[in-house]
């Protein structure tokens, strides 16, 4: 949405009661001091007439603004890529969300959208009353200005890791969003305790209502032996990423509506990238009001919603890594858990320090050429997994976040032989898709006699299906837990029949 197109009565009510369901969703420009706010901004609240409203940063920089130094929009949740845009635009900021404009630029990007380079210029004034380039740039003064405050890096370490092709020009930007140079800003910045080498706390914001231990609950019953680990308060991995290899530790702030992550990684470069796939694994940028609003009306639906607001659809850190646990764990005869396990073993690299998470998950170029058989892994999900590695490898198939999903899911489902259900749960989490519907006549709710009938009453569920998936299928009427569900694959459960194992995994049904 362009600044035109914002409704300034709902804005201006946002603003004067500091609404948190509203950060992030605009921003707010203050003539007279020149910054831009965050709505829960704690500064004395501005004249009407004084202000002007912004569906993005960008497009409040592009207009002369500054960020506040008092509320930092910089810290402020992310606003779904797919809200208020055409479907390139929520691709392209998807891209830039997960690796800025690299060196090609906004012609490579277009490139990689099937678009030209002026006409995604247009799209983006459209939409989001900035340049992709603008959008790009504000997004990485954002994130040095939060390695700043949060991070002990040297300066010449926060350029590198914003993005910054040099010192100079990483100065020069941020003297110029902010009016102030990075000495100084830190100089300001509350101080962030000493951390060992390599390590980094992170603080990433999220609109209440948040079901945190909902959403564990779902992320260990897919948890990965040696490589994800679920107890008490948090969630941890092993991660890669472009060649280096590090951990991350997630868990609930007490204190304020955010996620404390703490990660182990040695290059700094590699910081954006790991702070994004983290907001989009725990569905960070979720804008509760408006799902709220489509799927709290239905009858079905918001008893549930009622008695545990804020659910997530919860993501993963890989799309090649949860499409081969759906493969294997699939039609496993109850021995999917301990084919995974060995499989991480056998061919995971191995990482010292922490024998619960011992292992990376194994990359498509060592799985392409790996025998199965091995980890108790034949037949057709052998094949599968090995058909799947070969295109990953070679480049045929992508797991990009800036990917049409409906290509990529035909491809998946023509290279591993997928279910419907598999690349629908696949498009729900590995490619965040909000719509996506994992239904499955093998996990009906009781309340429908049929798939048919269950899809049909889906549909006024749109844009928001997966939120109503998880809903459905989490038993979420009691607010107390969440009770296991045949809904989800899951890797970590003993003495259980062929029967259920096949019926707990989508990937064939």
């Amino acid at each position: 949405m362009k600044e035109a197109e914002l409704d300034w009565h709902i804005c201006s009510r946002a603003r004067l009661s500091r609404d948190p369901r509203f950060d992030g969703k605009f921003f707010i420009g203050v003539n007279g001091s020149g910054v831009y706010c965050r709505p829960i901004c704690p500064a004395p609240t501005a004249k009407e007439k004084n202000c002007r409203y912004f569906a993005t940063a960008a497009g409040a920089a592009e207009a002369g603004y500054r960020p506040c130094l008092r509320c930092r929009p910089e810290c402020a949740p992310g606003t779904p890529a797919w809200l208020g845009t055409s479907a390139t635009v929520a691709r392209a900021l998807r891209l830039i969300e997960e690796r800025g404009l690299d060196d090609d630029g906004i012609e490579g990007l277009a490139e990689r959208l099937g678009v030209g380079g002026r006409h995604l210029r247009r799209l983006f004034l459209k939409h989001l009353g900035a340049s992709p380039s603008a959008v790009a740039q504000t997004r990485r003064a954002h994130f040095a200005k939060k390695l700043i405050d949060e991070t002990r890096l040297s300066m010449t370490q926060v350029a590198i890791a914003a993005g910054f092709g040099s010192v100079r020009r990483f100065n020069a930007a941020i003297a110029r969003t902010y009016h102030r140079t990075p000495t100084q800003i830190r100089a300001t910045a509350r101080g962030s305790k000493s951390l060992p080498q390599n390590e980094y706390v992170f603080v990433l914001r999220f609109r209440p209502p948040f079901a945190w231990q909902e959403l564990l609950t779902l992320l260990r019953r897919t948890a990965i032996p040696g490589v994800e680990a679920v107890s008490g308060n948090d969630y941890r991995r092993t991660i890669s990423l472009n060649g280096g290899n590090g951990r991350i530790h997630v868990s609930l702030d007490e204190k304020q509506p955010a996620l404390r992550a703490r990660i182990s990684f040695r290059d700094p470069r590699g910081l954006f990238q790991i702070v994004e796939r983290i907001r989009r694994m725990f569905d960070l940028n979720a804008d509760w009001s408006a799902i709220e609003q489509t799927l709290g009306g239905e009858s079905l639906l918001s008893p549930r919603l009622r008695a545990v607001p804020g659910m997530r659809v919860p993501g993963c850190w890989d799309g090649f890594e949860l499409t081969v646990q759906t493969i294997v764990t699939a039609n496993a005869n109850g021995k999917g858990a301990a084919a995974l396990a060995q499989l991480v073993q056998a061919y995971g690299r191995p990482l010292g320090g922490e024998e619960e998470l011992s292992h990376l998950f194994p990359d498509a170029r060592t799985l392409a050429a790996a025998d199965l058989s091995v980890c108790g892994i034949g037949g057709d999900r052998a094949r599968a997994v090995c058909t799947l590695a070969e295109a990953v490898s070679d480049g045929r198939v992508s797991f990009d976040t800036g990917m049409d999903a409906a290509p990529l899911l035909t491809q998946l489902r023509h290279l591993a032989s997928l279910s419907e259900r598999a690349a629908e749960y696949i498009s729900m989490r590995a490619l965040r898709e909000p719509d996506a519907f994992p239904a499955s006549a093998h996990n009906l709710p009781a309340e429908f006699e049929s798939l048919a009938a269950l899809k049909q009453r889906a549909e006024c569920w749109r844009p928001w299906r997966a939120y109503a998936a998880v809903y459905l299928t989490s038993g979420a009427d009691d607010a107390s837990s969440l009770p296991d569900s045949n809904h989800w694959p899951r890797t970590a459960r003993a003495g259980r029949s062929a029967g259920m194992e096949n019926a707990s995994n989508p990937a064939y049904q």
